[in-house]
Formats: C-alpha cells, sequence, structure tokens
C-alpha cells in the first residue's frame, strides 16, 4: 500500500475491522484478519495502532458517532410529537436497512466489552452516548410540537434507547420491514403518551 498519513491508515484499518467484525465476529476480527482486509502489512497496523484493544476502542467510538446521524429527526412543519417520533423511528430503521452488517458489528462489540471487565466501560460509554444521542432528539421533539417530557427527559432516552435496541435486534433476525414499522408506530405512541402539550 502507498505511504498514506496515519489518521488515514488508522481510518482504513477501522473500516476493515468493522466488516470483519460484521462478518466473522470479534472473536475472528484478529490482526491479521483486519490487515489482510485492508489490504495493509503488519508492520502498517503497528505504525497506525498500540494494539488490536486500541484499534477496537476507536472502532467502538467511530461506530458510535455515525449513530448521530440516524438519530436526530428529520421535521415537518405541523407534525405533532408522535408523528415526529414515528418519522425519527423508521429513519433510524432506514439507517438499519442500509447497513445492517454495521449495526451487527456493533451489537457484537457490545457483548465483546460487557464479557470483558476490562473492556465493560467501552459498553457503558457506547450506551451513555446512545442516552444522549437519544435525549437531544426527544428534546429536538418536543421543542417542535410545543410539548414537554412528564419524566425527566433521561428517562424517556432509556426507553427511546430500549425500543430502538429491540427494533434493531428483531429486524436483523426476522428481516421483516412491515413488522419493524409497526413497531416503530407502537414506540411512537408509547413514547409520545409521556409527553403533554404545552
Amino acid at each position: 500500500m502507498a505511504r498514506i498519513p496515519a489518521s488515514e491508515r488508522r481510518s482504513a484499518l477501522v473500516e476493515a475491522a468493522l466488516r470483519v467484525v460484521s462478518r466473522r465476529g470479534i472473536a475472528q476480527a484478529t490482526t491479521r484478519a483486519i490487515v489482510a482486509e485492508a489490504g495493509m502489512s503488519l508492520a502498517s497496523f503497528h505504525y497506525a495502532f498500540d494494539s488490536r484493544d486500541e484499534l477496537i476502542d476507536e472502532l467502538i467510538a467511530t461506530v458510535v458517532a455515525r449513530e448521530q446521524q440516524a438519530v436526530i429527526p428529520d421535521l415537518v412543519p405541523g407534525q405533532d410529537l408522535r408523528q415526529i417520533l414515528e418519522s425519527g423511528l423508521l429513519r433510524y430503521l432506514e439507517h438499519l436497512k442500509a447497513d445492517p452488517d454495521h449495526e451487527q458489528a456493533m451489537l457484537e462489540l457490545t457483548q465483546y466489552a460487557l464479557r470483558s471487565p476490562e473492556r465493560h466501560p467501552l459498553a457503558v460509554a457506547q450506551y451513555r452516548r446512545y442516552a444522549e444521542l437519544a435525549v437531544h432528539s426527544l428534546e429536538i421533539a418536543a421543542e417542535a410540537a410545543a410539548a414537554t417530557w412528564r419524566a425527566p427527559v433521561e428517562e424517556v432516552a432509556h426507553v427511546l434507547v430500549a425500543f430502538t435496541d429491540g427494533l434493531t435486534l428483531t429486524w436483523l433476525v426476522d428481516r421483516d420491514d412491515a413488522a419493524a414499522r409497526a413497531v416503530a408506530r407502537a414506540a411512537a405512541d408509547a413514547l409520545a403518551r409521556m409527553a403533554d402539550d404545552r
């Protein structure tokens, strides 16, 4: 591979690791498998990362950051809170359908972090970031719909994260778009009932 800056090399290795994890699982995401996927040498890997664990840490951070683009609702004038929430959940579903390997890799990485005491903080950080994104989305939705959350928005955000986790896992298993859209509608109904009009 031609000489490229360390930042580009790191990015290419993260993308290769994501593909390997999504196809083969974290256990098979060895340094050798990742560099082979990236078309790089082991020396190139060690030029960019000190260890596989450092790469996995960056992979998790990178993938969580991408979730932000999928969870911020598109606002259409005149929509009520339930409609805004449903629109956001359906947008997330389209994100999931566009790149299911991405979400499968995230599930794999979460389980990896939970099984390893030294990596457990990564799972905590991952879900903390999900909750922050959910809070941001819910605040945008409530403001646009002139609504107020009855419970602290952080509690509502945990409910939203639980709904999206369930939606993700069931869709990955059955790939049933109609059922997933029904889940999105039910989730939007449930969440909207946690708010009052101003």
